[in-house]
């Protein structure tokens, strides 16, 4: 297996210039846009741009459709160089370590999620295309005898993960060399110094707590906060720059966690998150006086979590990328900020991201415009000549003009409290009410959507049905207490709430009433069986995949479930129920148990490699529903894990869906 070739410029050159260069074409609007035109992937995977702004790196269609990673110059952008490619695997994501030098890792897009071996690998390569280097052996067995002479013998072996790339512009990445028990968890990650050049590993940081598990650095790569997590509590440690002993700052139960560390700046400033007394998350300062985090907050957003990074530049904090309804960028560089100016004024309505790391007055920036109806194009703004060039559609076959679009609402839900709903809407215009599919987030402790282009939502809005995505009680980003107030109500409150929802949208005429199904994966699978259970009044049909339908296996303890000691032990018997304590609270929450309660038409759909969710769980509710006279319509993808990582599988269970959805709904 080859992770480089150099200078690869033919055949693949004719290829990347048609990919760089491709532009939408509208279809005629009478025309349906085709399914592999949401779900295939992307021409454009990522685009970085060199820590000088000289250069751009990005990911486009190679070898045999392989993603390759190719380099161009941002003064021309004509001549792409192929750094790394190969027919057999995929480039996943990459940095750039320095001007000279990226690291990058490996995805089988071929393959399905269960095939993918758990381990992704690292190695490096020079921006000419150099033969590359690998950093960590990814977990094909077979890589490292097909390699060939240049790569190191020092490498990382599969159980590595990269941690960080410092910004000093040194040839140097952090990796994480993990130690595992003896089935299989997680147990403590130790960092590792690794230069990109030679493949050379030394040990970065002595004298660290014992099985630390996460890490914060500065700039140069140096640890700086250690966090371990062991029964239920989570400790955060830190380390001076001038040196000394690991100081404990905090021990606290991790699920009702006061603050946390986010980022440390070249002054030894500690930014953290902390709770607010609206239980929303701020982002401000560490005092290490007080041994507290200051009161007064950096940023804030009323009803939202902070979520977002700081952006550090020779470690100087520049701004902060956070997220409340939409991605937002806060700039306290005035050359920066004026930036950002001119590219929201070049293009209106979207989020426009700006890459510029040093920023010189002369230095090119990369702009990555998306918003809800446009999935998002890069480009390339040149500051000296005040020009701009295009590098490319990530899905040129979309048109932005046909997609739908997206709105966050705030209601009220039945007991008052706030309930955040986010509609999509199509935009063919009609005098009635809308079929609709109550689209039901995964986690389901996360938050579901954020204001940008998503494949399904706009898939589903393409065939003329509106989509209803509530943030129930239980999802994350709207304030402990929104979070808090789903535990253990996996079958109660969560269900109450995006029962609500529909409600409502029905009220408004948003939605026709006695058109709704009910859709999602993995809790959203669980959330579509339990509605149909709890409200069979509400929906017309539901879509389940890789959903849990009986959430009392999640606690086993096999090579077949990937849920780790803690989750098992701490976390989800205080999120969803203890397996004793609460055992009739569980068997309550079983939709496997309750079958004969559903009456609407289920599709259930199943990874044969699923680890989250393993198959049991599909099989045992295909055999209850058959027990009760209720045949299910069924498919299970023999390769794939928690979800669709092959691009054909997606397609194929999304043309079902539409299918399904046609029958019931129309």
């Amino acid at each position: 297996m080859q992770f480089g070739t150099a200078r690869v410029r033919s055949p693949l050159h004719a290829l990347l210039v048609v990919a760089l260069a491709s532009v939408a074409v509208p279809a005629y609007a009478d025309e349906p846009i085709p399914v592999s035109s949401f779900f295939s992937q992307p021409e454009i995977g990522d685009v970085r741009i060199s820590p000088s702004g000289k250069h751009i790196a990005l990911t486009v269609p190679g070898q045999e459709g392989r993603l390759a990673l190719a380099v161009l110059a941002t003064d021309e952008l004509k001549t792409p160089v192929v750094v790394a490619s190969d027919r057999r695997v995929d480039i996943r994501s990459f940095r750039w370590v320095n001007d000279d030098w990226l690291v990058y890792d490996l995805i089988d897009l071929q393959s399905g999620g269960g095939d993918q071996r758990f381990g992704s690998g690292l190695a490096s390569v020079r921006r000419d295309g150099g033969p590359s280097r690998v950093l960590i052996d990814p977990a094909w067995r077979w890589a490292r005898s097909q390699t060939g002479t240049h790569i190191s013998s020092q490498s990382l072996d599969w159980r590595s993960i990269l941690l960080a790339v410092p910004t000093n512009g040194g040839n140097e990445v952090i990796a994480g060399e993990r130690r595992f028990n003896d089935i299989g968890e997680i147990v403590s990650i130790t960092p590792k110094r690794v230069d990109v050049t030679t493949g050379r590993v030394t040990d970065t940081v002595i004298g660290y707590p014992a099985d630390t598990s996460g890490w914060v650095f500065d700039e140069d790569g140096v640890a700086r906060v250690a966090a371990v997590y062991r029964d239920g509590m989570a400790e955060f440690f830190w380390h001076a720059k001038a040196g000394g002993e690991w100081r404990s700052l905090a021990r606290m139960p991790y699920l009702k966690l006061s603050w946390r560390p986010v980022a440390v700046d070249s002054s030894d400033t500690l930014y953290v998150t902390r709770s607010q007394r609206d239980s929303t998350s701020a982002l401000t300062r560490f005092d290490f006086k007080s041994n507290s985090p200051e009161s007064e907050p950096i940023v804030s957003a009323p009803g939202f979590d902070f979520s977002g990074r700081l952006l550090i530049v020779e470690g100087k904090v520049v701004g902060i990328r956070m997220q409340t309804d939409a991605e937002t960028s806060i700039w306290f560089d005035a050359h920066r900020k004026a930036l950002q100016e001119i590219a929201d004024k070049r293009f209106p309505g979207r989020v426009n991201r700006i890459s510029c790391e040093r920023c010189t007055d002369d230095a090119a920036v990369l702009v990555h415009s998306f918003s809800d109806r446009a999935p998002g194009e890069f480009w390339i703004y040149r500051q000296r000549t005040r020009e701009w060039a295009s590098v490319g559609s990530v899905r040129p076959a979309i048109d932005a003009r046909r997609m739908a679009t997206l709105d966050l609402h705030r209601i009220q839900a039945r007991d008052g409290e706030d309930l955040p709903v986010w509609v999509t809407t199509p935009p063919q215009k009609t005098d009635r009410p809308r079929p609709a599919v109550v689209l039901v987030h995964g986690g389901p402790w996360l938050r579901g959507t954020q204001w940008k282009w998503d494949a399904e939502a706009q898939f589903l809005a393409s065939r003329g049905f509106v989509v209803i995505e509530p943030e129930f009680r239980g999802s994350t980003g709207f304030g402990f207490d929104h979070f808090q107030k789903g535990w253990k109500n996996w079958e109660t409150t969560m269900q109450d709430d995006v029962a609500d929802a529909v409600r409502w949208a029905a009220s408004k005429g948003i939605a026709d009433p006695k058109r709704i199904c009910v859709a999602g994966g993995s809790y959203g699978g669980y959330a579509t069986l339990m509605g149909a259970i709890r409200y069979p009044e509400l929906y017309r049909c539901g879509v389940a995949f890789v959903a849990v339908t009986d959430p009392r296996l999640l606690f086993a303890n096999s090579w077949v479930n990937d849920y780790d000691r803690e989750m098992r032990e701490f976390s989800t018997p205080m999120l969803l129920g203890d397996p004793v304590k609460d055992a009739e609270l569980l068997r309550k929450a079983a939709p496997a148990e309750r079958a004969a309660e559903i009456r609407i038409p289920i599709f259930l759909a199943f990874g044969a490699q699923d680890r989250r969710v393993p198959i049991e769980h599909g099989i045992r509710m295909r055999e209850a529903l058959r027990a009760n006279g209720h045949e299910p319509e069924w498919i299970v993808y023999g390769d794939e894990g928690h979800g669709w990582l092959r691009a054909d599988n997606r397609i194929d269970f999304w043309t079902r869906v539409e299918a399904f959805l046609t029958k019931n709904l129309r």
